[in-house]
């Protein structure tokens, strides 16, 4: 998370850490991850905000079915980002 520049983030119970948690909130960034079941203090979190989290995870599963990007196959940046803008596109027209 070094040189992030963002004032909210939103990630999976993976990220529960009360250390994790912490660091982010002395950044001043605003986190939306939900709370494990066993903690007995239960945090609040955006539901709306971390529903939408799910648009962005179905795109990235759908980029990973093109071989070309799933593998990295371009080299150069330009390249890749182009590649990137065609699948996109792909994606969208669909």
């Amino acid at each position: 998370m070094e040189g992030a520049r963002t004032t909210r983030l939103i990630a999976d119970k993976g990220y529960d850490s009360l250390l994790f948690i912490e660091a982010m909130k002395a950044k001043g960034i605003i986190c939306d991850i939900p709370p494990r079941i066993n903690l007995r203090i239960q945090r609040r979190y955006s539901k709306t905000l971390y529903k939408q989290r799910n648009k962005i995870e179905r795109f990235f599963s759908k980029l990973k079915h093109f071989k070309r990007i799933a593998m990295r196959a371009e080299k150069l940046a330009g390249n890749f980002m182009g590649m990137l803008q065609l699948v996109c596109a792909v994606i969208s027209s669909r």
